[in-house]
């Protein structure tokens, strides 16, 4: 299973909130396309779409930006990647209306592809955002002893 390009970028918006809770100033869409690489257009929509879904309180014009809407806690991963991924479908088989495989009444791997993508999803479900990000607290000399991810901010 692959995650698309859009959850990816979804999920490394939401991190970098993440890191910066608790900073004086928002989050702005320039820092963190920088941070990554990432194109600031693609990653407007992408905060727009979190905005909307309840995610992000978003700021605009000068000294606006974006924060978390909620603890990171409470920001399920599951959850985000269902909500960007527009299916789960391993194999054609999945989905009855565009089967065409002549095995499928004879077949296994659907019922063992299902499985692990329950489990997959399992794994997700089980971790929120704050579970993804340094944690809060932490002295300075702690934190930068960590191996931060790159593109994550790394705390002063």
């Amino acid at each position: 299973m692959r995650l698309t390009q859009w959850t990816d970028y979804t999920l490394r918006v939401l991190m970098y909130c993440a890191a910066c809770q608790g900073r004086a100033h928002p989050v702005t869409i320039t820092e963190v396309a920088q941070a990554h690489g990432i194109s600031r257009s693609h990653l407007t929509k992408i905060v727009q779409q979190l905005a909307a879904k309840g995610l992000l309180d978003t700021t605009r014009g000068r000294g606006g930006g974006m924060r978390l809407m909620r603890p990171a806690s409470e920001i399920n991963i599951g959850a985000v990647v269902r909500s960007t991924e527009t299916d789960f479908d391993m194999v054609e088989c999945f989905n009855d209306e565009y089967n065409t495989c002549r095995m499928s009444m004879h077949c296994g791997l659907r019922n063992l592809l299902g499985q692990a993508t329950q489990a997959y999803l399992a794994v997700l479900d089980a971790v929120t955002l704050a579970d993804l990000v340094p944690p809060k607290g932490e002295t300075a000399q702690a934190v930068h002893s960590l191996r931060f991810m790159p593109g994550l901010p790394v705390p002063a």
